[in-house]
């Protein structure tokens, strides 16, 4: 029986396989999606076996990750329902799906791990956030879960009521900052650098400067105060952001997404 079992292969699925086989061995990993196409391109890149079913590949792996959109999870969960057991494990994905939600429809016996990982996994630079009872797994399956998850990034374990955060935290706001790397090279293009240059300037300093929170320790106020001179340059440009709502456009969109994740409609 192969390890792990992936159901869908879109943008999530794909970066967390091909992360995974930084740590398992393709023999350890099945996938299937719908399209036979995009199974057997991906296969014959990876060399991971693919399933012509999501029963059989549930069937054929122990951990059972669902990476398919929410609206299409009770029809995945309908064709998994008779395969999985006591001894199955499944990680489940989607935002604003609990793990009372899926135990529901697969049985109060069936173990879930509820997980909100981000696309960065295809580079090796994901964060997971992840919440499951732990009284439920051994200590074995436990290391097999933290050795998954960072075999593609970081992972931290937060209770299931965070679980909205974590998708506004780190789930959603790649996005964000694809966004704030784009406008900031447009700006950089508007005096005259190339727009290949002016990416490479942008996206190298966003990582190094989330190196730089993440090694030193420093709060990240302390961080952008020491960049800033007196009467200089870069306090005219924060200056500038906090005059544009900069700090609030992101709050807002933290409370968008954390709505949209718990059904709110306004």
């Amino acid at each position: 029986m192969n390890t792990f079992g992936f159901i869908g292969m879109g943008n999530m699925g794909y970066a967390m396989l091909k992360g995974a086989l930084n740590s398992f061995s393709k023999e350890d990993i099945i996938f299937t999606c719908p399209s036979s196409d995009r199974r057997e391109k991906i296969s014959e890149e990876t060399g991971v076996r693919f399933a012509e079913s999501n029963a059989e590949c549930a069937n054929n792996a122990k951990y059972i990750i669902l990476a398919v959109k929410p609206q299409v999870y009770d029809v995945v969960l309908k064709n998994i329902h008779d395969i999985v057991t006591e001894e199955s494990i499944v990680i489940s994905l989607a935002p604003g799906i609990t793990i009372t939600d899926i135990k529901r429809k697969l049985g109060d016996n069936i173990r879930v791990v509820r997980a909100m990982p981000n696309t960065p996994a295809l580079v090796g630079e994901g964060m997971t956030g992840i919440s499951y009872n732990t009284a439920e797994f051994s200590f074995e399956e436990r290391d097999i879960i933290e050795k998954f998850f960072n075999s593609f990034g970081k992972v931290v374990t937060v209770p299931e009521n965070l679980m909205s955060g974590v998708v506004c935290a780190s789930g959603s706001s790649p996005a964000y900052v694809y966004m704030f790397i784009e406008a900031l090279a447009d700006g950089a293009v508007k005096y005259g650098i190339p727009r290949k240059d002016a990416y490479k300037l942008v996206a190298q300093t966003v990582l190094g400067s989330a190196k730089m929170v993440l090694e030193t320790g420093e709060h990240p106020g302390k961080l952008k105060d020491n960049v800033c001179s007196p009467g200089g340059t870069t306090i005219k440009g924060v200056a500038a952001l906090e005059e544009n709502g900069f700090r609030n456009a992101l709050i807002k969109a933290t409370d968008a997404c954390f709505e949209a994740c718990n059904g709110v409609k306004k």
